[in-house]
């Protein structure tokens, strides 16, 4: 759940610098919270676009490499080519058929060859290159491949009751997109943007993960609050004891709530594949 930086001039930086630094200590876990949340959704429906044996595959903003690791262990693709920017969680836990690659993406030329699968998810939402890296990716798909693109969609509104959960979300969402330029907003267009790309056909679903008390989400979501407090209080959204609230509300069997959605989009390369069992 790592994500490439973006080359957008905000006030923190770049995802990973200002926050979610991988260098923290506990970030690996955090992504590993999420990972549990939508590793199974995930491997779900890749193997049922078809990875398997003889697929090569490209996971880019491979964070901690769960994705990655079960596309070989599970699906049994042929290889798998992680990519991030910071490839410390990658290198920590290797397996035959995984190479690494350390990479920013956003960088004109750091990714190419050809991939039967292209699969990044909880990355482009960090950049504001969005649009044009769809395009790249697309690229790098072969004749018979398909991209999945994986990205959070937002599901507090203006209607939704006000809880101590809407509230950090709703900063949290605002201070991320003013400091390291998260944006989710966008996140529905994917099925036009693969579209735009030249992918066809396309699909999209949405996963929304229960929020339970002690659930791998509901943790994910609390360290996420805790990592990111400053830009969530610089919205005035929320104060000190707001973000408090919010995460006592989360374990508590009080909580009412939707987590964020994951949307998974994929179009299809046009024309046949040539590699195989």
């Amino acid at each position: 759940m790592s994500a490439a930086p973006g080359q957008g001039a905000f006030e923190g930086g770049r995802y990973g610098e200002a926050y979610f630094r991988p260098e923290q200590a506990g970030e690996g876990e955090r992504i590993d919270f999420g990972a549990l949340a939508y590793d199974d959704i995930s491997l779900a429906r890749l193997r049922a676009l078809g990875a398997g044996p003889g697929w090569h595959c490209l996971d880019v903003g491979a964070g901690t490499g769960t994705v990655s690791r079960r596309l070989l262990g599970e699906a049994g693709v042929e290889s798998v080519l992680a990519v991030d920017r910071d490839v410390r969680f990658l290198g920590e836990r290797p397996v035959p058929g995984l190479d690494l690659l350390e990479a920013d993406i956003t960088a004109p030329g750091s990714l190419s060859g050809r991939y039967d699968l292209v699969h990044a998810r909880f990355v482009l939402m960090h950049l504001a290159e969005h649009e044009s890296l769809i395009t790249s990716l697309a690229g790098l798909v072969a004749p018979g491949g398909v991209l999945v693109l994986s990205d959070a969609v937002d599901l507090t509104s203006d209607v939704t009751p006000a809880t101590p959960y809407t509230a950090a979300m709703r900063a949290m969402w605002q201070g991320l997109r003013s400091t390291i330029g998260t944006d989710v907003s966008w996140v529905p267009s994917y099925p036009r943007l693969l579209r735009g790309a030249g992918l066809e056909p396309v699909a999209a679903e949405i996963h929304v993960p229960p929020l339970q008390p002690d659930s791998p989400i509901s943790r994910f979501w609390a360290d996420t609050w805790e990592r990111s407090r400053p830009a969530m209080l610089a919205t005035g959204l929320v104060d000190e004891a707001g973000i408090d609230a919010a995460i006592r509300y989360l374990v508590s069997d009080e909580c009412a709530a939707l987590s964020a959605g994951m949307l998974t989009a994929w179009g299809w390369k046009p024309g046949e594949r040539t590699t195989g069992p």
